[in-house]
């Protein structure tokens, strides 16, 4: 095998594929990176939970495959000078890798014991912009379980309707629900949990540009295909929390704030709480005014924040870090907050209408006084 591509092409591949190549595996060759050379080269990381192929432009005059090693070939590339390098790969398997006068000879292994990835490619794929799919991600990632007891809460559920793509993310405490709409038809009725592992893999490689990303949905797996990324990962079974059911409608008190202005005063107040020393924000939400306040043994902390409408002095405590992040995924500048009573859970709903989300959080018990 033989072939010559820019340093930096090689650079970008390696980083991409590296991030699913297996640390430490009963298969020796789940810890190098299969690199197949034919019309162009591709490079190959897989776990055998999740596998990202990327392909780079190069000029190949022998064609071949082999694995090389991971972590040894990245540092080795990373590190050579800028412009072309060239990789040969004998017979016995020794690579010669050269760039401008630095050369290197490491030992590869044979491609033939590489495992199989799963085949996604016989299904018809569904595409929206990557930066569609990089908002429904990440406004709803950050609120998946990681209760291995549930390991169905540990992923996102997608639902794809013939209009709509919407994402949804249980723990048990909060709930996060972005959607997206379709300006084409899909013509498919689907629901399906991608691991939050892939997802963050396929978010890393997800750009902000105007370009279409593609998935295809497998009987047990699902396909990406970003540029000239693939990405391949299980889906996860089992039951999925009811969502449309544990969100509260037709909340009796409706008020909206400033996005901005309530994430600087909730992440204020969060100052003095942390992991050792966790107590609920105690909000009372009143007339055209939100007071916050905390205590825990490091000090006390108080805010305040405007809101639009009445509270009705309701008061309910929340854990700081679940207001955070929610806010923190709001793509509008005002949000409207959906209370009803003490005990049930807040919903923060967009205050536009080009905007389709949903964030609830569930409300901590909080001591009188």
């Amino acid at each position: 095998m033989r072939f010559t591509c820019e340093k930096s092409m090689l650079v970008t591949g390696l980083n991409i594929t590296g991030r699913t190549v297996a640390q430490k595996s009963n298969l020796s060759v789940l810890e190098g990176i299969l690199c197949q050379a034919a019309t162009g080269l591709s490079l190959t990381g897989y776990n055998m939970e999740t596998a990202i192929t990327y392909l780079i432009d190069a000029e190949v005059t022998d064609p071949g495959a082999c694995i090389l090693p991971a972590k040894l070939f990245g540092d080795i590339v990373r590190r050579l000078p800028e412009g072309p390098v060239t990789v040969v790969v004998d017979d016995n398997y020794k690579v010669s890798i050269r760039s401008g006068y630095a050369s290197f000879t490491i030992s590869a292994e044979s491609a033939d014991d590489y495992p199989d990835l799963p085949d996604v490619s016989t299904g018809r794929a569904i595409r929206i912009p990557q930066t569609a799919l990089k908002e429904l991600i990440g406004g709803t990632i950050f609120a998946v379980s990681d209760n291995l007891s549930r390991p169905i809460h540990t992923g996102v559920k997608f639902e794809v309707a013939d209009d709509a793509i919407s994402a949804i993310a249980v723990d048990g405490f909060r709930l996060a629900r972005r959607t997206y709409h379709l300006e084409d038809p899909t013509g498919r009725n689907l629901s399906f949990v991608v691991p939050a592992q892939g997802l963050k893999e396929v978010e890393k490689i997800l750009t902000d540009g105007d370009e279409d990303v593609g998935f295809t949905l497998g009987s047990k797996h699902i396909l990406f295909q970003m540029g000239g990324a693939t990405l391949v990962c299980r889906l996860l079974e089992g039951e999925f929390l009811d969502w449309r059911r544990v969100v509260p409608t037709n909340c009796p008190i409706k008020l909206t704030a400033h996005v901005s202005d309530l994430a600087s005063s909730i992440e204020r107040v969060g100052l003095i709480v942390s992991e050792k020393y966790k107590s609920p924000v105690r909000c009372v939400f009143s007339n055209q005014v939100l007071n916050m306040r905390t205590n825990t043994t490091i000090g006390e902390a108080q805010d305040r924040c405007a809101i639009a409408g009445d509270g009705k002095e309701l008061e309910i405590g929340f854990n700081v870090r679940y207001l955070a992040d929610a806010l923190r995924a709001i793509p509008s500048e005002e949000v409207v907050l959906e209370l009803t009573n003490g005990l049930s859970p807040i919903v923060l709903t967009p205050a536009e209408e080009k905007y389709d989300y949903a964030y609830m959080v569930l409300p901590v018990r909080i001591k009188n006084g």
